[in-house]
């Protein structure tokens, strides 16, 4: 517990654990299975009681984020690195913006990107975690990381499992639009500040951006990590199409 309240730059090289280690695979299947139960098991309240719980999910991680960078202020860790600008930070931002705007078609748009983009990236982060390079199993930000990417990966099953949100490649557009607008803007502000948000200033070592860059260079991965969205919105889409018409075919 000597580093549980310390940030990695406070922590010695070499506390970390490796990448699909038995501490990192069990990690992450413990925080799936967690989300799985709490999916189950909500979604059998009453739907009065599910719309309480959707809306009150996006305000407890915003304390989570509050919580987190309080602690980094205090001992004295904060920067810019921090703010709520990954692909799974703004997770926070498209939750409430579903959740809180009166309008439908809002809903349905963040809603889906809810679905599409931020779970699906969010299970990448469980599988290549950037975070277990720096800190031992026993710290805040590590445990943090795995609670904040279950969260992410909760709410939107939630949606799914509710029917709130009706997902459909035909909709496919919605988040390669969202990403064309602001993916530039992360891109300059990475740029300008030396930050990694959306990981288009550099790839996460160990993960398959990593393998682009090894023969593509940087900024030539991007190319390789555009492809990668691409293929994960089609994948989305299609499982989730083939889960509905197997759903629907086994109530006939």
């Amino acid at each position: 517990m000597e580093y549980f309240w310390k940030q990695q730059d406070d922590i010695p090289s070499g506390m970390g654990y490796p990448l699909f280690g038995e501490i990192h695979i069990l990690s992450s299947v413990i925080t799936i299975l967690i989300v799985l139960v709490l999916t189950y098991g909500l979604w059998k309240l009453s739907n009065r009681k599910k719309t309480l719980i959707m809306k009150f999910i996006p305000v407890v991680m915003l304390f989570m984020e509050i919580f987190k960078d309080a602690f980094l202020v205090s001992v004295h860790r904060f920067s810019v690195g921090y703010l709520p600008l990954h692909v799974c930070s703004i997770g926070i931002f498209i939750f409430f913006l579903r959740e809180y705007l009166p309008w439908k078609w809002a809903k349905d748009f963040f809603g889906e990107l809810s679905y599409v983009l931020i779970m699906p990236g969010s299970i990448a982060a469980l599988l290549f975690p950037d975070w277990t390079i720096y800190y031992p199993v026993l710290n805040f930000m590590n445990l943090y990381s795995y609670a904040w990417h279950g969260a992410l990966v909760l709410y939107p099953l939630l949606l799914r499992r509710s029917g709130l949100i009706h997902p459909s490649i035909k909709h496919v557009h919605w988040p390669i639009l969202f990403l064309a607008v602001i993916t530039p803007i992360i891109y300059v502000f990475d740029k300008h500040f030396g930050c990694n948000f959306f990981f288009v200033n550099w790839p996460v070592p160990g993960s398959p951006l990593s393998f682009f860059a090894s023969f593509m260079g940087n900024p030539g991965y991007l190319i390789g990590y555009a492809v990668i969205v691409l293929i994960m919105l089609v994948i989305v889409y299609g499982i989730d199409h083939v889960i509905t018409k197997a759903y629907k075919n086994r109530r006939r």
